[in-house]
């Protein structure tokens, strides 16, 4: 446990080299118990989602290596049943669910924990693994899932889960027969995981499309790979530096990955510059107002949701932002009102009027994403701010304050 100590109004200029993307990286993890040999994962962030996630492995049998941004992964010996804390730390652990149904026939797993943005009800992923043959009950707040196994389907989802469509594919590799997955999620992390599947030997194809097929296979071995970049990293420091009046360059990302929230800094009147593996954004004179919603990806990322609002403060005008994909993600809109900030939520949309002169506060981040935003405001704050219960920002967000003062950021780690 920890907090921020950051002093705000210093424009910030210069570079930030992106790390390997949080979403995909996880369940890169998990793909592995898919297979047989060692893996070896290329530009992992060391977050601590990811140390959390190496626990639940080596929970599993699996042994775990991590060396700079290189991670082994021996999968010769896994067994079935995941570590109840752990799993309750962090939602992406029930993505064991798939491929240790495929490979062992049972799995056994608590309920998911994770950040509290609102309902993430798991039954899509169930409906799925019922439709492909597994027999599911509920013990004691655990999930148990039984097949000896799994045959091909055709499964519709009611909604584009990118939980569900990551955590189906991966157990409709060893499937007998085809799987088919309609109105799958299209995020950049799916099509990272085909990837890295059909490394092992999969038969995936059409990840990024609304329609994936899966041809299932008796075996899977070992790959090496290299995480994509996080898209939502890199957001969120180009908003840092249009948030303090500053100029900068995201380095190391695929910038048609940020399309959506280009196209909205752009019609925010910010300077966007588009090169091979990196963005650059200016500062206008004054930010424009905007309207926007959040939406399954290619649409706008609810997971840069917060972090927008927290720019809308410094815009001209009264901006509205739609959520549509999560039902409880206003609450960091709390903490950055005692900012100075004049945000008000109402249901499933926010209204935030600006310009607004902020100034320093004590707060505390409640969640991964809102986290980040409470650093943005901070960082336009006029004075000093204290931002608390910054685990839930490591938890997505490698050595922040690091990155931030590497570009001119006034902002240090202070112990609990």
């Amino acid at each position: 446990m920890g907090k921020f100590l950051v002093e705000g109004r210093h424009p910030l200029s210069g570079r930030i080299s992106i790390n390997g993307a949080k979403n995909s990286a996880l369940k890169l993890m998990v793909a592995a118990l898919l297979g047989h040999g060692t893996f070896r994962l290329e530009n992992v962030p060391r977050i601590t989602d990811v140390e959390t996630m190496a626990g639940v492995l080596r929970a599993l049998g699996v042994e775990v290596h991590f060396t700079s941004d290189l991670l082994k992964l021996d999968v010769s010996s896994v067994r079935g049943q995941t570590p109840e804390a752990l799993v309750k730390a962090m939602r992406a652990s029930v993505q064991v669910m798939g491929p240790l149904l495929a490979r062992l026939g049972r799995v056994e797993v608590a309920r998911p924990g994770g950040c509290n943005i609102g309902s993430r009800p798991l039954d899509i992923h169930l409906a799925g693994f019922e439709q492909m043959g597994a027999k599911i009950e509920v013990k004691d707040d655990r999930f148990v899932a039984r097949a000896p196994r799994l045959h091909g389907a055709d499964i519709t989802f009611r909604y584009p889960s990118v939980g569900a469509t990551e955590n189906i594919m991966m157990a409709a590799t060893m499937a007998k027969g085809r799987t088919i997955i309609r109105n799958a999620a299209r995020e950049p992390e799916i099509i990272d995981i085909q990837d890295f599947l059909n490394g092992m030997g999969a038969q995936v194809q059409g990840a990024g499309t609304p329609v994936i097929t899966i041809d299932g296979v008796r075996e899977l071995g070992a790959t090496d790979f290299s995480v994509v970049p996080d898209r939502i990293e890199a957001g969120t420091y180009l908003l840092a530096f249009l948030i303090t009046g500053g100029s900068g360059t995201v380095e190391h990302v695929v910038p048609d990955h940020l399309a959506p929230l280009l196209d909205l800094l752009e019609a925010m009147g910010a300077g966007v510059e588009i090169r091979e593996g990196e963005v650059s954004v200016v500062s206008p004179p004054a930010l424009k107002s905007f309207q926007v919603s959040t939406g399954p990806y290619p649409g706008f990322p609810t997971d840069m949701q917060p972090q927008v609002v927290a720019l809308a403060t410094q815009a001209e005008g009264r901006s509205e932002l739609k959520e549509v994909v999560f039902d409880r993600r206003f609450g960091y809109t709390l903490e950055l009102n005692k900012l100075g900030a004049n945000i008000a939520p109402n249901n499933r949309a926010v209204f935030i009027q600006g310009k607004t002169d902020l100034s320093g506060a004590s707060l505390t981040a409640g969640d991964l994403r809102g986290g980040a935003a409470l650093v943005l405001g901070a960082l336009a704050a006029e004075g000093q701010s204290i931002i608390g219960d910054i685990e839930h920002i490591d938890r997505g967000y490698e050595a922040m304050e690091e990155r931030l003062q590497g570009v001119g950021a006034k902002i240090q780690r202070l112990a609990d």
